[in-house]
């Protein structure tokens, strides 16, 4: 896809498709037509929750106990106002912005999503594919059902996440694997000592692996077209998928029998981290930091970055909202890159989270919810929704680049007037 392309997509109507038409020099592309029905990021989860199986769903949408956390991220942005700026010429906006060294086109990314391709056809390397060609970074997650070495050859900007336990023997392999790769950037998510109580996951039938009950075989089969364009598709094409990128196991995702040995991480420490900065030669970001005191040991431990995060809200219920850690954060980076996900949804969740001090951020259940339902089409329908929005925004902010959003353009929507 061009840069040109990129700056100027239209949607129109063709008999039952969608066709995206992009500028005079590259030809349209056809998608599904439900794309004339998306007109946000969360429309994309309503039609989600009709194309996927109850438990794959479930999965994808939940979070801990009470989701209070999930919640609270959303009820965050709330928090805050613009104070928009007039009469400021805005024309030439860019939303070019420089993270750990390159520059991307766009402010926001992909983060790291476990199961990706259980949820849309090959979808690690089609979120990979799509990243490269627009110029943002997609995440691969460790807990994803593609060999890393796959995603890392169809995805330009592909970074690589892991999950691991405080042990040197499992460390070691996997970060030289991703680094044999070629890939530059290793992100370490540490909110997981534990697995959390994820009840909704229970309710409705999830499991990893997944084991072929009856409910399960129902729900399936009552969701042909997830059936038929995703699992058989990639049965035939590919064979059962299995968790390939944890380690020494290598799992299938549905199995009646098949168990998932889990390595222990409650006993990861920043001995550790200090372990993979030693290693790893690349870019070293932890994600799943919130105190401005883990920052700092972050800094002194030779991270390059930290995602603000509570794992979606799916970790510890009750924890605070990435948007209202980014302040505390931001004071002790020193020269780490900051990063935020966690409930971003808008244009306007975007440039708050620049505002008060997030070089980048990182949005994933309604992209996978685009993959799912419209493969690669579905995917840059998303994105290109979420980049208008951000164009308007700035324009009626008065700001022609993203280095402007500054914290002076927040008000707090329930304090004092001004």
């Amino acid at each position: 896809m061009t840069t040109t392309s990129r700056q100027e997509l239209d949607a129109v109507s063709q008999g039952d498709q969608l066709v995206i038409r992009p500028a005079a020099d590259e030809p349209p592309r056809v998608g599904p037509r439900v794309l004339e029905r998306m007109l946000s990021l969360e429309d994309f989860e309503a039609e989600a929750r009709g194309f996927l199986p109850r438990p794959i769903f479930g999965y994808i949408s939940g979070g801990s106990e009470t989701n209070a956390s999930l919640r609270g991220n959303r009820d965050a942005f709330d928090e805050f106002s613009f104070m928009p700026r007039v009469l400021q010429s805005t024309r030439g906006r860019t939303q070019k912005r420089s993270l750990l060294g390159r520059t991307y086109d766009l402010p926001f990314g992909f983060p790291p999503m476990g199961g990706t391709s259980l949820a849309a056809y090959e979808g690690d390397k089609v979120l990979a594919s799509v990243a490269a060609d627009l110029n943002i970074p997609m995440i691969q997650s460790g807990a994803s059902l593609t060999r890393l070495e796959e995603v890392k050859e169809v995805g330009r900007t592909a970074w690589f996440q892991a999950y691991l336990p405080g042990d040197a023997g499992v460390i070691t392999p996997l970060v030289e694997r991703a680094q044999n790769a070629g890939f530059e950037t290793l992100v370490l998510t540490v909110d997981v000592p534990v697995m959390a109580n994820r009840e909704n996951n229970v309710r409705n039938g999830y499991s990893t692996p997944l084991r072929p009950t009856p409910r399960m075989m129902w729900d399936c089969a009552i969701r042909p077209r997830w059936l038929l364009g995703t699992f058989l598709r990639t049965i035939m094409n590919r064979g059962m998928p299995h968790l390939e990128n944890m380690g020494d196991q290598r799992v299938p995702i549905m199995s009646r029998t098949a168990e998932r040995r889990r390595h222990l991480r409650d006993g990861l420490a920043w001995e550790h981290l200090e372990l993979m900065r030693r290693i790893w030669k690349g870019k070293l970001v932890i994600k799943g930091v919130l105190a401005r005191e883990d920052v700092k040991i972050a800094r002194e431990s030779g991270a390059d970055g930290v995602i603000v995060s509570n794992h979606g809200g799916r970790q510890l219920d009750g924890t605070i909202a990435p948007l209202r850690a980014l302040p505390g954060v931001v004071a002790e980076k020193g020269d780490m890159a900051v990063m935020m996900d966690s409930g971003v949804r808008r244009g306007t969740d975007v440039l708050k989270a620049l505002a008060l001090g997030a070089d980048f951020v990182f949005i994933g259940r309604p992209f996978l919810y685009a993959a799912s339902i419209a493969g690669e089409a579905g995917l840059r329908h998303a994105v290109k929704l979420l980049r208008d929005e951000i164009d308007r925004n700035m324009a009626m902010l008065g700001i022609s680049s993203l280095d402007q959003m500054k914290r002076e353009l927040l008000v707090p929507s329930k304090g004092p007037l001004v």
